[in-house]
């Protein structure tokens, strides 16, 4: 991987605040990438990763957090949900449903939504979508520091319904996003469960997945206006992919990965550089899962429920994007000239089967693999 290493520093907290005010970090951000890290060990109260952490990005998805979190905010101790709001928020928390957060967002005063929370959270560089586009709601500014913010809330202050509310979607993630790109990367692909994750993306084409794809984010009037390269020192055009959660037993640590790629990035790569960048941090808990990591090449790639083409169809990968092989195991044979392999690898995070023949390796039997 050609990375950049950055540079590391002792860790230090503002005082009173437990939060960080400078850039410390070991994590490793491939080249051409611009990241804001933040990790949070809630176990010892401190900072494991630090860096760029008060950099803003447009948050893409994880703005439903802080969506989700103002609609809900004086409900009662009972938090009875109506049965419509309720399967919008959970489509909208699990699934990145995008028509949930718009209707929303129009219902609840647009940016509004932002400023309220900013003061309920004591958040401190997370700022309403630029005055040229008040209805595009991935448009808010945030940071790595912010999102550690928002997810101390909601475990350690929030009423206990609504923070088992809330979480209790995150844990229940769905790999297919209901736009039809596949959300497990990041955290989700970088570790083992216990997990639960807000992810975002924006700028990229689908990635591939089962779900069917709807329309991608629309503004919510449709007077937003033309996009612009930046407002407020935010890019709102770079390709961007984050991903924000807990990891561990007890949510022990908080995670929060912020990117942007260079313009033309394809989704696989990117997919595949956070997934690197979020595996190269020092996360208290976190369990990786066993296996090697392999590239991949085409576009469609099914994985399967066996190690045949006959074999139903359990998603797509995105096109390039690295997989984890945790074992392997001789099947049908399959030509795609001018190759030819027998070999099937076993994708434990997809739970099924891709033939060889789409995996970057010399040979058809992938070296340092273990027989299924």
């Amino acid at each position: 991987m050609s990375a950049a290493s950055a540079t590391s520093a002792a860790s230090h907290r503002a005082p009173g605040t437990g939060e960080p005010d400078r850039t410390t970090a070991s994590s490793e951000v491939p080249a051409g990438v611009t990241a804001g890290v933040a990790v949070f060990d809630r176990q010892t109260g401190t900072f494991t990763e630090q860096l760029n952490t008060t950099m803003p990005f447009r948050s893409a998805s994880v703005v439903k957090l802080l969506i989700a979190l103002d609609h809900l905010w004086d409900k009662g101790p009972a938090y009875d949900i109506p049965a419509a709001d309720r399967t919008r928020l959970d489509s909208m928390l699990r699934s990145s449903n995008d028509d949930a957060a718009s209707h929303y967002w129009v219902q609840n005063g647009q940016g509004a939504i932002i400023d309220r929370m900013v003061t309920r959270l004591g958040l401190t560089h997370t700022s309403r979508p630029p005055s040229t586009h008040p209805g595009y709601w991935g448009y808010t500014a945030v940071t790595a520091a912010d999102t550690v913010r928002i997810y101390r809330y909601l475990l350690d202050r929030a009423p206990t319904p609504l923070r088992d509310y809330v979480m209790g979607n995150l844990r229940r993630s769905t790999r297919c996003a209901t736009d039809g790109f596949d959300q497990h990367f990041g955290i989700a692909g970088a570790f083992e469960r216990p997990w639960a994750v807000k992810q975002g993306w924006s700028e990229f084409s689908s990635g591939g997945c089962t779900a069917a794809p709807t329309t991608a984010q629309a503004p919510a009037d449709a007077s937003a206006g033309t996009r612009t390269k930046a407002a407020n020192g935010v890019d709102l055009t770079r390709p961007a992919l984050h991903t924000t959660g807990t990891v561990g037993a007890g949510d022990r640590a908080i995670v929060a990965v912020l990117t942007l790629h260079p313009d033309g990035t394809t989704y696989g790569k990117a997919y595949s550089d956070l997934g690197r960048l979020t595996r190269s941090l020092v996360v208290p808990g976190a369990q990786e899962p066993a296996g090697t990591w392999f590239g991949t090449w085409s576009s469609g790639v099914r994985v399967r429920a066996g190690a045949t083409t006959e074999s139903a169809t359990l998603t797509t990968l995105p096109a390039g994007v690295e997989v984890l092989v945790s074992c392997q195991k001789q099947g049908q044979t399959v030509t795609v000239p001018p190759y030819t392999n027998s070999w099937w690898a076993y994708l434990p995070q997809y739970g099924g089967y891709m033939t060889n023949i789409y995996i970057k390796s010399p040979e058809n039997e992938l070296p340092g693999v273990r027989a299924c």
